[in-house]
């Protein structure tokens, strides 16, 4: 005899099941394959509702929306893939194992995304609520219009340059005119017209000056050279 041989024959022999282990067995797995057809069965007869439910709905001229009461994930799942069957829109709302729970929704009447975060949130709709988020709306968009405007009007606005326009909502429209007059350019003042500053002589006059100048300007030069009486 080898040695495998040898060693084989030195082993446990597996324990062996006995006939009353073997009928335990075969009965635990009959009960178990005979309650997963009667949740099968079940599941199938919940569908069933489903579909009649969701028919009856379409069917009603004045319904919108539906709401069905909470359940487990298996059955909502059910309940979605019906909705996608009817073509309707299916949302779930709620806390997950507390009281998560599905409606549905007529596709001309598909909720809006203020409807949906409100029931999110675990309120009900209705149209009280819906008048208010309007409004709330409508202020939101006014005020950021005004806004809008405001730094519009801000960026182009200009400055009053002119005297009178400036203070006559102070003195009145006649006396700003008139004050304005005598801001008028005045050389007495300071201000001299463009007008005053050109030069009116003829092209004589201007060299008969110019020589003068010069002649004045010769004279105080040599007298500033003749020396000093008093130092001699």
């Amino acid at each position: 005899m080898d040695l495998l041989g040898s060693i084989l024959n030195s082993m446990d022999k597996p324990p062996t099941i006995s006939d009353k282990q073997k009928a335990a067995i075969k009965k635990q797995k009959e009960v178990y394959q005979k309650y997963q057809k009667v949740e099968a069965e079940k599941l199938k007869v919940f569908r069933e509702k489903v579909e009649g439910k969701i028919n009856k709905f379409l069917q009603d001229d004045v319904a919108k929306e539906y709401k069905f009461p909470p359940m487990d994930q298996i059955h909502r799942s059910i309940i979605h893939d019906v909705a996608e069957v009817a073509n309707v829109w299916a949302y779930s709302f709620g806390e997950e194992g507390v009281d998560r729970y599905i409606m549905i929704f007529k596709r001309e009447y598909a909720p809006s995304e203020d409807q949906l975060n409100v029931l999110r949130r675990g309120e009900e709709w209705n149209e009280e609520i819906a008048k208010r988020l309007v409004e709330e709306r409508e202020r939101q968009a006014k005020e950021e219009l005004e806004t809008a405007k405001s730094r519009k009007r801000k960026d182009n606005f200009v400055p009053n340059s002119y005297y009178k326009d400036k203070y006559q909502h102070l003195i009145g429209k006649e006396a700003a005119l008139e004050a304005a007059k005598k801001t008028e350019a005045n050389s007495s003042y300071g201000c001299v017209p463009s007008e005053n500053k050109k030069d009116q002589r003829s092209i004589e006059q201007t060299l008969a000056d110019i020589r003068a100048k010069k002649r004045k300007l010769d004279g105080t030069t040599d007298a500033s050279n003749c020396p000093d009486k008093s130092t001699k």
